[in-house]
């Protein structure tokens, strides 16, 4: 096949879908590999690396387009503001694509041509996935650099120190949500010596809080049903919210970081965090929100922004995966050619929608929309835009 990996668009996206250790693999099982002029290049790789690795480096990068079978994206679709790539009838693509955020118009523009895209957001949660899994590759690096990013800023030492001074006392460090990210994001202030604690609403989860060396907190409440079959939080009423916020009231403020990672797939970040909690908190006392790109978990997160409440600084970075885009770029790259010979059987290309991995990722084949992350109604309503685009008679897909 004709892989291709474009430069991407989104703004301060410094990854790159295909690194060349990786191409080289691909192009010794056969492949030729095109890569767009600069790619790599905010990832550290430059375009005579890609070239010795073998692959064939274009000017412009819509001839990426022309020439592939298979595109390679980290961010398109509904995960940039940057519109419609030039996909080609029949092509292939693969990457992060927002599959929460995508218009109608738009699955159904995609549908129209023949393009069949690959969602990685909507991996499931299985094992034999997991080398697939880029949203979660991706989320270890965003909780590794939430805790550096907080050391670098927080005006106190992580570590404790007995010195002839006088004994420093370690920083104390909370993480709301224990996923990937947060999982991360205590490892990392572990290793930097800071008192961490931790609370998720899926008590399931503490005993691999407390197996990396931190506390998990419990708060009086009654979190039955909390999670769901994949193991990711549901969304919980107001209710049950408002009842949290006042559990987290005794936390937050004793606190000298906060790290908020609690997110709701396809849904907006549920707000656990209030002024009056951070009002409460040290001057000088540091957030990182790494749910600030679906609202936030903080009441004053401004997504992309970083601002100062109380004395307190709130970091609303988007994508802290691209602040160490070259570790990012090894880990996709690695996410999605595993994927890509998922799809291979026997040297050809194989839909097999028995398999769960291609099932649940496939937002457009053969000319239809499936997402398979909407409910049935919305689906429909996409694939009938597909259909009537091109004239013939509105049918919603039996597949979606």
């Amino acid at each position: 096949m004709n892989i291709g990996v474009p430069s991407e668009t989104e703004s301060g996206e410094n990854r790159v879908a295909l690194v060349p250790s990786i191409a080289e693999s691909l192009i010794k099982q056969g492949h030729d590999v095109y890569v767009a002029a600069g790619a790599g290049e905010a990832a550290d790789w430059s375009d005579n690396q890609y070239e010795t690795a073998g692959c064939t480096v274009v000017a412009d990068r819509d001839d990426v387009f022309e020439a592939a079978d298979v595109i390679f994206q980290v961010q398109a679709l509904g995960a940039t503001d940057a519109g419609i790539d030039p996909y080609q009838e029949g092509q292939i693509v693969i990457g992060l694509l927002g599959p929460y955020d995508i218009q109608d118009e738009t699955l159904a523009e995609l549908a129209d041509r023949n393009v069949s895209t690959f969602a990685l957001e909507l991996m499931p949660r299985i094992s034999r996935a997991q080398s697939m899994d880029a949203l979660s590759s991706q989320a270890s690096l965003g909780g590794y650099k939430a805790s550096l990013m907080a050391a670098e800023e927080l005006p106190k030492m992580f570590p404790m120190e007995m010195t002839a001074a006088g004994t420093v006392q370690p920083a104390e460090v909370f993480v709301i949500g224990a996923g990937v990210a947060g999982l991360k994001a205590i490892t990392t202030a572990e290793r930097l010596g800071a008192s961490v604690r931790a609370y998720d609403i899926r008590l399931e989860v503490k005993r691999e809080v407390e197996s990396l060396g931190a506390d998990f907190v419990e708060l009086d409440l009654e979190t039955d049903d909390s999670g769901d079959d994949e193991g990711y939080a549901r969304e919980m009423d107001e209710e049950f919210y408002a009842a949290q916020r006042e559990e987290l009231n005794r936390v937050v403020p004793e606190s000298d970081v906060v790290i908020t990672t609690a997110a709701i797939p396809g849904a907006p970040a549920p707000e656990l965090v209030t002024e009056e909690m951070i009002a409460e908190m040290d001057s000088g006392s540091v957030i990182v929100d790494l749910a600030a790109e679906t609202g936030g978990n903080c009441e004053p997160t401004v997504a992309g922004e970083t601002v100062t409440y109380e004395g307190v600084k709130i970091f609303g970075h988007t994508n802290l995966p691209a602040t160490v885009s070259h570790t990012a770029s090894d880990q996709f790259a690695n996410n999605v050619t595993n994927f890509l010979e998922n799809l291979v059987t026997d040297g050809d290309l194989d839909f097999d929608f028995e398999d769960e991995v291609i099932d649940s990722t496939l937002l457009t084949h053969d000319g239809t929309v499936r997402a398979p992350h909407r409910d049935d109604e919305d689906a429909a309503d996409a694939s009938e835009d597909a259909d009537t685009e091109d004239g013939t008679e509105a049918e919603a897909d039996d597949d979606a």
